[in-house]
């Protein structure tokens, strides 16, 4: 342990030295010490907080995980401590970081920790000091070595004071809000902000579904030319994500209806226009989700067909080859047995084995006419 005379301020440096060595188990050496850098420092949990759980994003090399924005003189700064109408964006924290922000702003573990599963259903929970709204966003998977789409939880945590979001990865949806690019974004007005991410959200669900439909007709086009199961494949991949989107709509649409009825997120006129955009454009997004998906899955019955019918046709086609050529095989067959030469047609004849090559030839020919006719090939 370290002696009552050392500096507050040598000790939060050493930390932070030994963030920079020990790369993500620094967090283990903060559980640990942290009873006694209090007791021997008399600094409150606010300073160590702020000094070591936050340095963490200033690292090179480490992903950030904790990032906080504020509107100052209209436009998004990130600083690096937080302040009253600011926003905090969380990324894949670890259980040791969910813990401390619980402890620091008295937000439940659970509710922290529920964007994080991939399986969690959208939905508004409202506490005494917060509510909760988790909604499916938009992203890209590798599946099979290339680029598909799929949904993850974003969670938008709202208290009197400052805006939490928590996801399992950056989201193209909070990208430009980071990057200052979006009309009227204040971090201050809350309302207005989450509102704005839910328009973002849907209107990145209607950009992926156009990419969508530009790929099912690319595959398409192949399987005009070849039916492989590659291509095949590819319209599968699709149309599981349009699946994963059309869940994720709906589940987002229901978020939408009880967001007018949430007291806790107080409702201005000015917003009102943008909250009908927003449900407008999440309907849309759920049409052509739709209608993307009855066309995949027509696509794919019919190209199932069409793969069946070639697969009777060159069976058919074998058949007959097989009619046509078993004449001359019983033919062959017959003059290769061992009998007396006397009984067998031509057999003294010195132009005899001509012979019947051309007779089985040509009765084989008649043969495929006949069939021909019968159009069975």
């Amino acid at each position: 342990s370290l002696p009552p005379s050392v500096d507050g301020s040598i000790i939060l440096h050493w930390d932070i030295f030994l963030c920079g060595i020990l790369g993500h188990y620094h967090k283990w050496f903060i559980k640990i010490c942290k009873p006694n850098l209090l007791e021997l420092t008399k600094f409150p949990v606010q300073i160590i907080m702020e000094n070591v759980f936050f340095e963490k994003q200033e690292m090179e090399g480490v992903q950030f995980v904790v990032r906080i924005f504020k509107t100052i003189e209209g436009a998004i700064h990130q600083i690096q401590e937080p302040q009253e109408d600011c926003w905090i964006a969380m990324t894949n924290p670890t259980a040791t970081e969910i813990f401390e922000m619980s402890e620091r702003f008295g937000i439940e573990v659970d509710d922290l920790r529920a964007p994080l599963d991939e399986e969690e259903r959208s939905r508004i929970e409202v506490e005494d000091n917060y509510t909760l709204i988790l909604v499916d966003v938009p992203m890209i998977e590798e599946r099979n070595d290339k680029d598909w789409y799929g949904t993850i939880p974003l969670g938008i945590i709202v208290t009197k004071k400052m805006i939490f979001t928590v996801c399992l990865e950056d989201t193209q949806v909070l990208t430009r809000f980071m990057e200052g690019r979006v009309r009227n974004f204040f971090t201050y007005m809350k309302t207005r902000f989450i509102l704005q991410i839910l328009y973002r959200n849907a209107t990145m669900y209607l950009h992926y579904l156009r990419i969508i439909d530009k790929k099912s007709e690319q595959v398409e086009e192949k399987l005009h030319m070849s039916t492989r199961n590659q291509e095949l494949m590819e319209l599968l991949e699709l149309e599981k994500s349009l699946v994963y989107f059309t869940t994720s709509l709906r589940s987002n649409e229901v978020v939408l209806e009880k967001l007018l009825k949430v007291e806790s997120i107080k409702q201005y006129p000015e917003d009102t226009d943008l909250l009908e955009d927003v449900i407008i454009e999440n309907k849309q997004a759920i049409e052509m989700a739709n209608i993307y998906s009855g066309i995949l899955s027509s696509m794919m019955g019919t190209f199932a067909s069409v793969i069946s019918n070639n697969l009777n046709v060159v069976m058919k086609v074998l058949s007959v080859i097989t009619i046509v050529m078993s004449i001359p095989t019983i033919v062959f067959s017959a003059y290769g047995m061992n009998l007396s030469p006397s009984g067998m047609p031509f057999s003294a004849d010195k132009w005899g084995f001509l012979v019947v090559i051309l007779l089985s030839i040509l009765v084989s020919i008649v043969a495929a006419v006949i069939l021909s006719k019968k159009k069975f090939f």
